[in-house]
Formats: structure tokens, sequence, C-alpha cells
């Protein structure tokens, strides 16, 4: 007579039984029943069967988990995409038309001097004004893809807050070593400053998944500085500082984002607050901007 020892809805954890009953010398069979797969076994081996699969079970509970398994990927990565993508085609629209009667360029472009001089709301407005078509299109993209990889890590809304805030703080860091006639614009701060955080948050994964070596524990630092080799060091009217300055604040916010809890990131009203704060600061970036210009 032969009995069920095991069942599941889906046929692969039943094979994965019968494979491991076969490999002990428990003969068993794989059969279709009203619950889905079945695995059963002679009468007389039930008993040493039952207690294979229970160590079995044990066992597998036991192992650590696979490399990358222990930081699961949260949610609002698309839908960061979709704000940042949204605000920089509108202010390019708004500064088009000059909406409002406003010159959007004059009253937000990063002016070194005024941003020393108390005008902070600059450093935030820049990031989101772009010379031309191209000039924008580059940002969409390379912004895109720095910022779904940040979010996948952080969430959609810490990630897309860390970034806004590196990129304000980089241009803040440019202005301060540049002369105070000296004038910069463009989404590419901040994103170098979400290449940054992208490197940071890589210096300083969870413990099981740290590099033995100090060649890969430190690749991905010579990875992010050959990124910024590559992308952000060339063009005619590239401004190179800006793009250091913004990997380095990525670097900084990037740090103190990876001590972040994971109970903290895992929650949706903690991301939903982070990612209203950072459409708000960018809000009241600009009203500081119209309204003191």
């Amino acid at each position: 007579m032969r009995v069920i020892i095991f069942q599941s809805p889906g046929r692969p954890a039943s094979q994965e039984i019968s494979m491991v009953l076969e490999a002990v010398g428990i003969s068993s069979e794989l059969v279709r029943s009203e619950h889905g797969w079945a695995v059963v076994v002679r009468e007389s081996d039930a008993a040493a069967a039952d207690a294979e699969i229970h160590e079995y079970g044990q066992d597998k509970a036991a192992e650590p988990p696979e490399p990358g398994t222990g930081s699961p990927r949260l949610g609002g990565a698309f839908v960061g995409i979709l704000f940042y993508v949204s605000i920089l085609i509108a202010v390019a629209v708004l500064n088009q038309v000059s909406a409002y009667g406003v010159d959007w360029m004059a009253v937000g472009e990063m002016r070194a001097g005024g941003v020393m001089s108390g005008q902070l709301w600059r450093t935030i407005t820049a990031l989101t004004l772009h010379a031309d078509l191209q000039h924008l299109l580059s940002n969409l993209a390379f912004g895109s893809v720095f910022g779904l990889l940040a979010g996948r890590i952080l969430g959609g809304g810490f990630a897309w807050l860390a970034i806004i805030i590196g990129g304000g703080l980089g241009n803040f860091l440019n202005a301060a070593l540049r002369d105070p006639a000296h004038l910069s614009i463009g989404a590419s701060t901040a994103v170098f400053a979400a290449l940054g955080v992208l490197v940071a948050l890589a210096l300083r994964p969870p413990a099981a998944q740290r590099a033995e070596t100090a060649m890969k524990r430190w690749s991905p630092l010579i990875g992010g500085v050959l990124l910024l080799a590559t992308l952000g060091l060339e063009g005619e009217r590239t401004d190179v500082l800006a793009h250091v300055t913004g990997f380095i604040a990525g670097l900084l916010v990037g740090g103190l984002c990876s001590a972040l809890p994971s109970r903290l990131l895992a929650s949706e009203n903690a991301q939903f607050a982070a990612g209203f704060a950072a459409m708000l600061l960018i809000a009241a970036s600009w009203l500081a901007a119209i309204a003191l210009a």
C-alpha cells in the first residue's frame, strides 16, 4: 500500500522532496493529486520518509540567504522617475514661454555670488533648468537610470530626497569654490550625486555581502570614479567642478542613507513622507526664487 507523504500546489517543490527521498534510498513516486502534486511512498517507508523530510526542512531553513536576498528591492522607483521627468519637462516649458511673466532662468540659475550671499534656493532651482533640448534629454536619460537604481535600493521616496539634497549640496560646494560671477544650470549635478549615492551604498553592503579583498571592497568607488571621468569630464559647456562636487556630495549623503534602518525604508508612510519632502523642497525653492527675485 502506498501513502501520500508530501504534496504541494506546484510540481517543483514535490519533485525536490522526491529527489531528497531517492537520495537516501527511499523509493518514491510523483503523482498528480486534487491539491496539485504529491509524493507517495510505501506505507512501510512512511515514518522514515517523514523524518527525512522534517530534517531536510530544518537544514534548508538554517542555510544562510544567497547574496542579494538580504536586501529586497523597495517600491516607488518608477514613480520617482515619473516625477523626475515631469518636473524637468514642466520647468523647461515654463521657462520657454516665460510663464507668469517670470524669467525662470534668471531667477533660478545657480549664481555663485548669490548663493554665497544667502540665496540658497538657487542650489535647488538650478537643478531643474537646462540650456537646450539636448542638455535636457541627456539629464533625463542618465538621471532616470541612476535614479531607478537608487530607488530599487532605498525606495523611491528616500532615493529622490537623497538625490535632490545631494545635488543641492553639490551646487553649494561648487559655488563656494567658484568666482562670484560663475553661473551653472542643469540636473547633471544631481545626476552625479545619484551616482555618488549608489557608490556609497555599494561601499557599505550588508555583512553577508561584504567583499573579502581590498580590491573588491573598493571596486564600487573605482567604478564610480571611472563613470564620473567618462560621463562628467567632457563636453564644451560641461561644468566639470559641478559634476565632481555633485559626486562628492552624493557620497556623503549616500553614506548617511546606508545607516537608515531597513524598517524605515520598508515603511510606505515613510517613503511617501520622504518623496513629499523632496517635492516640497523643489516647490519651496522656486517659490522663494520668484518671490524674492
